[in-house]
């Protein structure tokens, strides 16, 4: 089968399409298809090797000091199983399902053995493979986030970075919640922010909003661009700040924030479970939010759709498609 390997951190081009075997399935497995596979910005920084200096050496010991010794990037995917182990007794040949690797990646490839027990579910029929491959992290981070900040309706939140995965599924959830949104990114995406529903649109290099004489109940910096004590002088009384891309230096100010003042200030990384990826499925299912696909690519182009990201061009999600040559 073909499947995108790297062996070693670096730009694109360590990124290699190859020939591998199709990988064995073990009696708790099954053997899937890959129809789609998201390429998330983490998928990116993770081939440069591009972590917070706090996080290096964890990080480095479990992926390969010296190179990779996961050969395979990629945690999203969404496809059909083609094979099950002796002992899965919830899936069968032929289903449709999508859910993440987590750190066992693998998912640049046409085939993908994952054991049963994973996040996986079923993948609803109304939901297209190249949709449903953008959930488990933008989607599950997403109502992860906004659910610790306890975002209610008529409350104002403020999303730095919301043109990438989390942000345009943040802007539409937000929106279904009855919030009014601010949204911030480049010039070039505000059009994308204002067709996921957001209220107002910034662009970062025009304005600052700690500049301005506006305060918000909740403020959410996916990215990890914004001033921390600015941004909390823009929240209102019981604020809540949420840092989605943190270091150890914010982490410890967050902790010395919530114990001494009334705002919170909100860390905590999303897992992914399937009563999670089965509630934010059947929204999107009904309708009621929508995957903002910018590009798709097929495997060969895995080194362009990775410096179409690098470049900071992604506006929602870009989409490898293995099956497409």
């Amino acid at each position: 089968m073909k499947a995108v390997r790297w062996t070693a951190y670096g730009p694109p081009e360590v990124l290699q399409l190859t020939d591998i075997p199709v990988p064995e399935v073990e009696q708790d497995d099954i053997l899937v298809r890959i129809e789609a596979a998201n390429i998330f910005t983490g998928d990116c920084e993770m081939r440069q090797f591009k972590v917070h200096p706090s996080l290096w050496l964890p990080i480095r010991l479990f992926m390969g000091i010296f190179k990779p010794r996961i050969p395979i990037l990629g945690q999203e995917f969404s496809g059909t199983v083609i094979e099950i182990g002796s002992d899965v007794d919830e899936f069968t040949v032929g289903d449709e399902v999508f859910g993440s690797t987590g750190m066992k990646f693998g998912s640049y490839a046409e085939c993908l053995a994952l054991p049963a027990k994973y996040p996986i579910i079923h993948k609803p029929t109304s939901i297209s493979h190249t949709d449903a491959s953008t959930i488990s992290v933008g989607g599950l981070h997403a109502l992860h986030f906004l659910r610790l900040a306890n975002l209610k309706a008529n409350e104002h939140i403020l999303m730095v970075g919301a043109c990438g995965c989390i942000g345009t599924y943040a802007i539409q959830l937000a929106k279904l919640w009855g919030a009014t949104v601010t949204a911030i990114d480049s010039a070039d995406k505000l059009e994308v922010l204002e067709q996921c529903g957001a209220d107002r649109v910034i662009d970062y290099r025009e304005l600052d909003f700690t500049n301005e004489d506006v305060c918000y109940d909740v403020i959410f910096d996916i990215v990890g661009s914004s001033n921390y004590s600015a941004s909390l002088r823009c929240l209102r009384d019981r604020g809540r700040y949420i840092l989605a891309n943190v270091g150890l230096g914010p982490s410890l100010r967050a902790k010395m924030t919530n114990r001494l003042t009334d705002f919170q200030v909100i860390t905590k990384l999303a897992g992914v479970s399937r009563e999670e990826l089965n509630e934010f499925a059947e929204l999107v299912a009904a309708g009621s939010i929508r995957a903002i696909i910018d590009k798709t690519y097929p495997l060969k182009k895995t080194v362009e759709a990775h410096q179409y990201i690098e470049d900071g061009n992604k506006k929602g999600h870009v989409v490898l498609l293995p099956s497409a040559q």
